[in-house]
């Protein structure tokens, strides 16, 4: 599977104090605006228009998107919101805004997926979503409209499609310290025929993503192709090192050879995953089996896939040797792929292709996350 893909925290979490020039071009609507209208696809296949809504007594709009990881602790809190009020005349609706070719691949280390319109369905189906998810990366023309600031950005509007609140949905990304539950207040407000208390807060997670950064990732690519690629010689004993995986990282090994048709098959899915968590405490070591006066045909290879990271070659002509080096229980071909924890213990592995999906999945929910307490048991769960 290839995916619209385009690590770091800090580029990406920043708080929304001050305005860029970038904010001036896209200016959040105001309190007591109409609700823009829209016709855009969803994750269902199917176009969704406002006047689709025309019968709640409240619509809730949620800017919101897979990549970020602000987004992603928010994920349960909106479904509950809209499992909540369903039944009380509310209806919530999310919009994706973010052009996922303006998506640097740095900025998708806590993530599986990138914001594609695919990507969505994806996301959706894996973590249960029951209510509509609109796609808006395409032109951003509804987001411009609307001017979400970062995802998550909530615009509530009463029965007339006035805007009566935006901002965030809670004080807190992390839910344990949530105090107040101010899109709640506001809907709540709505319902009981009464003036929003308070009617915008400030909101925080990754900015949107505007077809003006396409530049940025481009630039970013650039830079990746332009990284040397090496390849060296790893003994038997280098191997046994490697599986005891004293790195202090998420260790993802990859065995594959030049000749090997679905090695070669998942390679440029494999060093994606690399480029989006590189940032973080994770590594990916390839090991390519050839034989080792095949070296040239390896690093050929190997630049053909712009394989930056670290790559080894048996330094040996004896295969089972080298495989049994690595783990007495490999006894078969390649591709081989293997994820160790620090210290050693085996997270996963896969005989043949994988499922590049899962393996990420596995990876998150394995990374130390003392930089952002919570995402890891995003992933551990479902």
């Amino acid at each position: 599977m290839r995916f619209l893909l385009a690590l770091g925290l800090l580029a990406l979490l920043t708080p929304v104090a001050g305005r860029s020039a970038e904010d001036d071009t896209h200016p959040t609507l105001a309190i007591g605006s109409p609700a823009p209208d829209f016709s855009l696809p969803g994750i269902d296949g199917k176009a969704h228009r406002l006047s689709d809504y025309a019968g709640a007594r409240v619509l809730a709009i949620v800017f919101t998107c897979n990549h970020c990881p602000t987004a992603q602790l928010y994920e349960g809190r909106i479904k509950k919101l809209a499992d909540d009020y369903r039944g009380r005349g509310v209806t919530l609706v999310a919009i994706e805004p973010n052009d996922p070719t303006a998506i640097r691949l740095n900025e998708l280390g806590y993530t599986d997926v990138s914001d594609s319109l695919e990507e969505m369905k994806i996301r959706a189906a894996y973590r249960h979503f029951d209510f509509p998810y609109l796609y808006d990366g395409e032109t951003q023309s509804v987001s411009r409209a609307y001017g979400p600031k970062a995802t998550p950005h909530i615009f509530i509007f009463d029965k007339e499609r006035k805007l009566r609140y935006e901002g965030h949905i809670d004080n807190s990304q992390r839910e344990s310290l949530v105090k107040k539950q101010e899109a709640r207040a506001a809907i709540d407000a709505l319902l009981a025929g009464q003036q929003v208390a308070v009617n915008h807060t400030g909101v925080f997670g990754c900015s949107t993503k505007w077809k003006s950064k396409q530049a940025s990732r481009a630039d970013e690519l650039r830079k990746i192709e332009a990284e040397p690629v090496t390849v060296e010689p790893v003994t038997a004993e280098g191997l046994k090192a490697l599986r005891a995986n004293s790195t202090g990282k998420v260790l993802l090994v990859n065995f594959w050879a030049t000749w090997c048709g679905p090695c070669i098959n998942e390679f440029p899915d494999l060093e994606t995953t690399y480029r989006m968590f590189r940032g973080r405490d994770f590594e990916l070591v390839t090991v390519a089996t050839n034989l080792p006066d095949e070296r040239a045909g390896v690093l050929k290879a190997l630049e053909k896939q712009h394989a930056s990271g670290r790559n080894l070659q048996f330094a040996s002509d004896d295969t089972y040797a080298m495989q049994a080096a690595f783990d007495a229980k490999w006894e078969a071909g390649v591709p081989f792929t293997m994820v160790i924890a620090p210290g050693g213990k085996v997270i996963y592995q896969k005989q043949g292709e994988v499922d590049t999906l899962d393996l990420r999945r596995i990876i998150l929910a394995n990374l130390p996350d003392p930089d952002y307490i919570g995402h890891r048991a995003y992933w551990a769960s479902k």
